[in-house]
């Protein structure tokens, strides 16, 4: 890394992390220091909200995600805006009126204190394992770059953002998220920008999206109905609903964005906007990734974008020259397939463009066998290296491509990214082991100083947590969908738990129980028997529906055996 991308990236990072411990030091009482005081306008609601939800995964695996797939993945988010109308409409009135600290607080007013608890625990593990995963993807990057120990990256990122949740708390959260929010957003268009900068000669921003719809990647709705297809409209509008009515209305991480509002007014105005706004940066994200892909049908492009996997695979002799015969056959294919595509954009003969369709589609075709070839070369010679390497192609621009100065700008915006979404994570990790389980069972007496510093010693401890599970975690499939994944494992039910709540006022608490119980081991059965039948999507409408039904059969069967005693 260049000395000037080195001090962008560390000064900007230095910035945030003084900015928010200086700012926000000196919270003395839980109202202040897990609610910020009730101060937040609607914008900076918005502007936490997304901040929290857009990791370093999202601008790491997004980008890959569309180079590979397109724009389907968009999709996800298109019942976000309905799930926004139900919260405002439904959750955010009674969890004001309760002056709740937690979510969870509602529900043992609502049923009893172990349906409480077991709520917040089901919280405690997806978003503990989802925070890990979160400090990891940021680790990644700089570890592939540098070759810096995985380890330290995960402990120095993790110490950087503890230090302004520890002193500051929710207040901090919110004030370093609205300025790491500036950083990400203006470091990406500058991306964009790079990539319309780079296309040929001849080559405008109107010919490359034309491109990549004959190639597939400008399709954004795919209607057909399948259980086993993640990205289609109906898993989009009905498992996306559910999906964000848990993640926005009970996961903490983001209700206590909300709950810090100025009044219930400013907080639906920040949900409301949030809604507005997630889909077009969510096309906005998927979009560079596409444009990351037509550049790389005009440029040069790695056979392999894992760089250290391919260092440290040990690969023997003959495998080599195996990867170097590949090597070559993708360079000669890349040099054909850039003149079939500048052909298709300049011919003016209907024939002459079905022609050069064929032959580009058929390249393509071409060259993801020999990548293919390559990914099993290097399985074959190093089982453990990780071949799916979708999460390094947006990095792989950057740091190839990008003049001097904006390589760190955007390293700098996937930390900010990464800094954001754990410093929201495990803030609500901390505020909630402590106002659910110990103020509540352990200590109920304590002064409200007491409870601050115990929510800050719950910080370090799931600070340590979060840095932990990051340094053991390994790469997945693609990091995106696994946070998808892990969430959806356990949204459903604690979704399904509010339902009952607010909806059905005849169902009571052992019922409820009971229900989330089994619902949650029936999901978790389903996820590991039958992953590659019903995708993760619909794991959230499955969960809702289990704890409801549930909950009405066993309230029915608890009414009669009392009434049978």
């Amino acid at each position: 890394m260049h000395p000037l991308d080195l001090i962008i990236l560390l000064g900007t990072l230095g910035f945030i992390v003084t900015y928010g411990a200086i700012k926000t030091r000196r919270q003395q009482d839980m109202h202040s220091y897990l609610r910020s005081s009730g101060e937040k306008k609607w914008w900076a609601i918005c502007l936490s909200i997304m901040a929290t939800q857009a990791s370093a995964i999202t601008f790491i695996s997004t980008p890959g995600q569309a180079y590979e797939s397109g724009m389907g993945f968009i999709q996800i988010y298109f019942g976000l805006p309905f799930a926004m109308i139900v919260i405002s409409v439904v959750f955010i009135p009674v969890f004001y009126k309760l002056n709740v600290y937690t979510a969870y607080e509602y529900l043992e007013q609502r049923f009893n204190l172990r349906t409480r608890q077991f709520v917040a625990f089901l919280f405690l593990i997806s978003r503990g394992l989802g925070s890990g995963l979160t400090l990891y993807a940021p680790a990644i990057i700089l570890s592939t770059i540098l070759g810096w120990n995985l380890g330290l990256l995960c402990l120095f990122t993790g110490i950087a953002v503890i230090i302004y949740i520890y002193v500051g708390g929710e207040k901090a959260v919110g004030q370093t998220q609205i300025i790491q929010m500036a950083v990400i957003l203006s470091g990406m268009a500058v991306a964009l920008i790079m990539l319309i900068k780079y296309l040929p000669h001849g080559v405008s921003l109107k010919d490359a999206t034309y491109l990549a719809g004959k190639m597939g990647k400008m399709k954004i709705i795919d209607k057909t109905f399948s259980l086993n297809n993640r990205y289609n409209i109906w898993s989009g509008i009905l498992g996306g609903f559910f999906l964000s009515l848990s993640y926005f209305g009970t996961d903490q991480s983001q209700v206590s964005r909300y709950l810090g509002g100025e009044s219930v007014t400013q907080s639906k105005l920040g949900l409301f906007f949030n809604g507005i706004v997630k889909i077009p940066m969510q096309f906005f994200i998927l979009f560079i990734g596409v444009m990351t892909y037509i550049f790389f049908l005009f440029h040069a492009s790695p056979v392999f974008f894992n760089n250290k996997a391919l260092e440290t695979a040990g690969l023997s002799g003959t495998a080599r020259q195996q990867l170097a015969v590949k090597e070559e056959q993708h360079s000669l294919i890349e040099a054909r397939r850039e003149s079939a595509a500048l052909n298709l954009l300049h011919t003016k003969n209907t024939l002459l463009e079905a022609a050069s369709m064929d032959t580009l589609q058929e390249l393509e075709s071409q060259d993801t066998a020999i990548r293919g070839d390559v990914k099993r070369i290097i399985q074959q010679n190093t089982p453990g290296v990780e071949t799916k390497d979708t999460d390094y192609v947006f990095l792989s621009f950057i740091l190839n491509h990008l003049p001097q100065g904006l390589v760190g700008l955007l390293l700098a915006v996937m930390f900010c990214a990464a800094m954001s979404s754990i410093a929201g994570q495990i803030n609500s990790l901390a505020s909630t082991t402590v106002v659910d389980y110990y103020k509540r069972s352990l200590n109920k007496n304590g002064s409200e100083l007491h409870y601050v510093q115990a929510t800050k010693i719950s910080t370090l401890l799931w600070g340590g947590i979060t840095i932990a599970f990051a340094i053991f975690a390994h790469l997945s499939d693609n990091l995106v969908q696994l946070v998808n994944i892990l969430g959806s494992l356990f949204y459903g039910t604690i979704l399904g738990v509010f339902i009952v709540a607010f909806f059905f006022k005849f169902v009571r608490g052992n019922a409820v129980f009971i229900a989330a119980v089994i619902s949650e081991a029936i999901i978790i059965i389903l996820y590991f028997f039958f992953e590659k039948k019903i995708t993760f999507l619909w794991y959230n409408p499955i969960g809702v529906g289990l704890v409801i039904l549930l909950s009405l059969v066993f309230t029915i069967v608890l009414r009669n055996k009392d009434t049978t005693t």
